[in-house]
């Protein structure tokens, strides 16, 4: 049985099936655009790991979509069955309904979040992922802590500048 480190910086575990792991985000924005966070709990077996970090300007759905992607990239070992759970219907529709593909085909042409889109795809395609959608702010203990690491990282004193948007490539220019 060989050890393989699943999640970037966590400790090495062993196992020989896979196991699937749990993928539970949120967003924040503190006005839209304004200071947003996003906050994100990745669980594989007993294992538990919270990412969060805070932008000063940026808007809530790409707070929604930044949860996902740091969640995603934060599992190190590819092929890994993922259930993501969202309460944005943005972001969940967007895959499950098969959208992102139609946009992503025509090179993100005028889509919000453009970047943040194509950044998902890559990570997307590593891992084999579904999303479930859960209704926020009604009672569910990890989104309700997900939501708590975004609007807490979304008033930190430390702000992130997200590069994507205030760049403008967030509408789907420079991708």
């Amino acid at each position: 049985m060989s050890e393989y480190n699943l999640f970037s910086h966590s400790l090495n575990h062993s196992f020989t099936t896979y196991t699937m792991i749990e993928l539970y985000t949120d967003g924040s924005s503190r006005g839209n655009p304004g200071p947003g966070g996003y906050g994100t709990i990745l669980r594989w077996k007993q294992h538990e790991k919270e990412l969060s970090e805070g932008f000063r300007k940026t808007t809530n759905n790409r707070m929604e979509l930044l949860a996902v992607i740091k969640g995603l990239e934060a599992i190190t070992k590819p092929g890994m069955p993922v259930t993501v759970y969202s309460d944005s219907k943005y972001v969940v529709d967007a895959v499950e309904k098969r959208w992102v593909f139609g946009w992503q085909k025509k090179g993100f042409k005028g889509k919000a979040n453009g970047d943040l889109w194509a950044r998902f795809l890559r990570i997307y395609a590593k891992h084999n992922v579904r999303f479930v959608w859960i209704r926020g702010h009604a009672g569910h203990p990890e989104n309700e802590r997900c939501d708590q690491l975004a609007v807490a990282s979304a008033m930190s004193s430390n702000l992130l500048i997200d590069e994507g948007f205030e760049s403008g490539m967030y509408n789907g220019a420079g991708v």
